[in-house]
């Protein structure tokens, strides 16, 4: 995705970009007309010149024409050549020329009258140096203005988006259960005002919604919990029961966990449902979850005839509520013994991760990148494509890791890295 700069910055641009571009269409105008002027100058100079010099000659023939630091003049008898006449001017016809003399630049001056021709070169080098230090002058000139346009561009665009950073700002640290109030409850306003009791219509709208939702998740807290405490308790009269058969006390004591589970999964979903991060304070023992997950599972692989084989290795440390690891594997296993046949299943816990890896036939290399998206399924899944989303959501509220390698020959391995304690 293509990085995108501040407002301020791009309306200082577009200060600098107008700045730049004013101060350089002006030098050029100012240049180009002290260049003409310049050659009007020159060309006056010579006609000036050469008009003085034949008015002289027509009083006295024996006028020498001019010779100064910028100006030669010379006369073209019929019957004689004048010395130092340079050879890229003897033929030149009447008129104005622009001409190079021994890498020189001139402007010349030619003239015809009783079968004489006058000639008067300009020698155009100090002419050309003080163009250039004033085209030097220009651009300098411009680039100082430039640099002003932009200062002034970073100060108005500060100005000018100081209402939009302000509003941003109350936005970003907005309470969803007390949003504040941003538009005045005057006269309309600018676009700013506009773009304020929008916002403040959004943050209405979503205040009503996070109600609603909190609303819910307690109303579903209570309701589900009345029920699994009713669970909890027969299952304790029932386990009480001195005339209960060994395998009877068995199936009690399943519900009696099974309950227990539950009332945990519950509060789990409903943490996640909040947007409060998690207890820093709260520990699992990732091992027994990870044994008790598999356990759970052993039934379902047996079923299709797959192996399971657990590697218990250096048990990490993990601060997150023990639900969190307990969904977290038991949707990953399930996965793998769901998209396994007639094979194995390593579920490995140890060095800072869990590793489930599955024999089966690989998720194909266009899926990997979006099994993790929620309801998202793929050709080989039967599920309702939550379970990896979930997981997906309790790593990154824990700060876990969680990434998939697949491979068809070999099967997918899911990797949950662990942050070190």
């Amino acid at each position: 995705m293509r990085r995108r700069h501040s407002l301020r910055f791009r309306v200082a641009l577009a200060f600098a970009a107008l700045g730049a571009a004013l101060s350089l269409l002006f030098a050029l105008g100012i240049w180009y007309a002290t260049h003409d002027v310049s050659r009007r100058l020159m060309d006056e100079t010579l006609e000036a010149e050469l008009s003085d010099y034949m008015a002289r000659r027509a009083r006295n023939p024996d006028s020498q024409p001019p010779a100064t630091t910028s100006l030669t003049g010379y006369l073209i008898r019929p019957e004689a050549i004048p010395p130092g006449l340079p050879a890229e001017v003897a033929q030149l016809p009447p008129g104005r020329h622009e001409i190079v003399i021994a890498g020189t630049p001139h402007r010349v001056a030619v003239a015809a009258r009783g079968g004489e021709r006058y000639l008067l070169l300009f020698d155009e080098t100090r002419q050309q140096l003080r163009e250039e230090r004033f085209l030097v002058w220009l651009i300098a000139g411009a680039a100082l203005m430039t640099l002003l346009a932009t200062i002034g561009g970073l100060w108005l665009a500060g100005r000018v988006i100081a209402p939009v950073t302000e509003l941003a700002r109350a936005v970003s640290g907005a309470d969803p259960a007390d949003p504040p109030r941003l538009a005045d409850a005057g006269d309309p306003g600018d676009e700013i005002d506009e773009l304020a009791r929008a916002f403040d219509r959004y943050l209405a709208r979503l205040a009503a919604f996070v109600e609603r939702e909190r609303s819910f998740a307690a109303d579903a807290s209570h309701e589900l919990r009345t029920p699994l405490t009713a669970i909890r308790g027969a299952a304790e009269v029932l386990a009480d029961d001195p005339a209960l058969a060994p395998a009877q006390a068995t199936r009690v004591a399943r519900i009696t966990r099974a309950a227990e589970e539950m009332g945990e999964l519950i509060t789990t979903l409903l943490m996640l449902a909040r947007e409060e991060s998690t207890p820093a304070e709260t520990s699992c023992d990732a091992a027994r979850i990870v044994t008790d997950s598999v356990e759970r599972h052993r039934a379902q692989a047996a079923a299709r005839n797959i192996r399971i084989d657990l590697e218990i290795g250096a048990v990490p440390e993990l601060a997150a509520p023990p639900a969190f690891l307990a969904i977290v594997a038991a949707n990953l296993i399930h996965n793998a013994i769901a998209h396994t046949r007639d094979g194995h299943v390593r579920i490995a816990l140890g060095d800072g991760e869990l590793v489930v890896a599955d024999s089966g036939q690989g998720i194909p290399p266009g899926d990997i990148a979006r099994v993790f998206e929620r309801h998202y399924r793929g050709a080989e899944s039967a599920g309702a494509g939550i379970g990896l989303a979930l997981v997906r959501r309790i790593c990154e509220r824990t700060g876990w890791q969680v990434a998939l390698e697949s491979d068809p020959a070999r099967g997918t391995t899911a990797r949950v890295r662990f942050p070190a304690a």
